[in-house]
């Protein structure tokens, strides 16, 4: 989330008084992400979050955004998006496409214990049942087609071993694709990009309560696995200034979020034989798009471009160290 566009309180009058949802209170940039401009948007109705999308199109939208009300029709705790009184959800602000969703309660956890590994896991296995009769079709744009495409844009970028390294990760990912255990792995809509700063908690430490998934906007159709390891790789792994053990997978948080996950839906054969390969393919996905976005960033207020060394940490650590069930 960042500013890309910005948007006058005027304009953000008029929106609010076209969606029917009272005056405005408060327009406030969003900062942090780099790929949309949002803006906490405060009435006299409630609170909401307003995303200006700079990148996605408007024939691409119709595809988040109905996942997200398919979703919350479906009892899982996602943005809600407000419909205009022509019952429209994709919306245009500033000329870009847009959309107002709920503001979920709570806060992100960026430390999170094994409870909250454990209730991630368990909501993203519903959120994945939920979403299995979502009847529009998008594939993943960050899926191996774009790691095929990116990858030799950053190289240039990267010394030797880092050049093989992600040469080879990437060689290893189209054979793993081609393999008929990749075919076998169930399929449905995924979240893409469910971070540690994509959930909210509410409750208490002890007794965390996931109150909301939110940014759904790299979601698409892809293995359910994919969704797990992007998961694992942020939410059980160790992030440390140490190099050497930054990147580590966290193998007690993970049994949590795994156990949980499994409760709901439990794993094929064809998910239990790739869960490391995939752990290396959502290493490679943000490796390769934090290397794009800060080697070749846009202009933006308030962007704030990842380093791209966390990544190429943990690709290092499922290569040297397979994660297995």
């Amino acid at each position: 989330m960042a500013v890309f566009t910005e948007v006058s309180e005027s304009a953000a009058q008029e929106l609010l008084s076209q969606l029917k949802l009272g005056e405005l209170v408060e327009l406030k940039g969003i900062q942090g992400g780099i790929e949309n401009t949002n803006y906490f948007l405060s009435s006299s109705e409630g609170q909401f979050v307003l995303t200006l999308f700079e990148r996605l199109t408007h024939a691409q939208l119709p595809f988040y955004l109905y996942l997200m009300k398919h979703l919350a029709q479906g009892g899982i705790p996602v943005p809600d998006p407000v419909c205009d009184p022509n019952g429209d959800i994709l919306l245009t602000v500033a000329g870009k496409p847009a959309a107002v969703v709920n503001r979920l309660r709570g806060k992100s956890e960026l430390a999170p214990t094994p409870a909250h590994c454990a209730a991630v896991g368990d909501m993203l296995a519903r959120m994945h049942l939920a979403g299995r009769d979502y009847n529009r079709q998008q594939p993943n744009l960050r899926g191996l087609p774009w790691w095929n495409e990116t990858v030799p844009v950053v190289l240039p970028y990267l010394d030797a071993s880092q050049a093989a390294l992600i040469q080879t990760e990437l060689a290893h990912q189209n054979h793993i694709a081609a393999s008929s255990a990749y075919t076998a792995l169930p399929r449905g809509p995924i979240h893409a990009d469910l971070f540690r700063d994509n959930v909210m908690f509410d409750g208490t430490p002890e007794a965390p309560e996931l109150s909301g998934f939110f940014d759904f906007y790299f979601a698409g159709v892809d293995t359910w696995l994919f969704d797990v390891a992007v998961c694992l790789n942020d939410w059980c792994t160790h992030h440390a200034e140490d190099s050497h053990t930054d990147g580590a997978h966290d193998a007690d948080k993970a049994q949590a979020f795994i156990d949980a996950y499994q409760a709901v839906r439990p794993f094929t054969a064809a998910e239990r034989q790739l869960l490391n390969p995939m752990l290396r393919a959502g290493a490679l996905r943000f490796w390769t798009s934090r290397l794009w976005d800060f080697h070749l960033p846009r202009e933006a207020s308030m962007l704030q471009a990842h380093d791209p060394a966390h990544f190429e940490r943990v690709l290092r650590q499922r290569v040297a160290h397979p994660v297995t069930l």
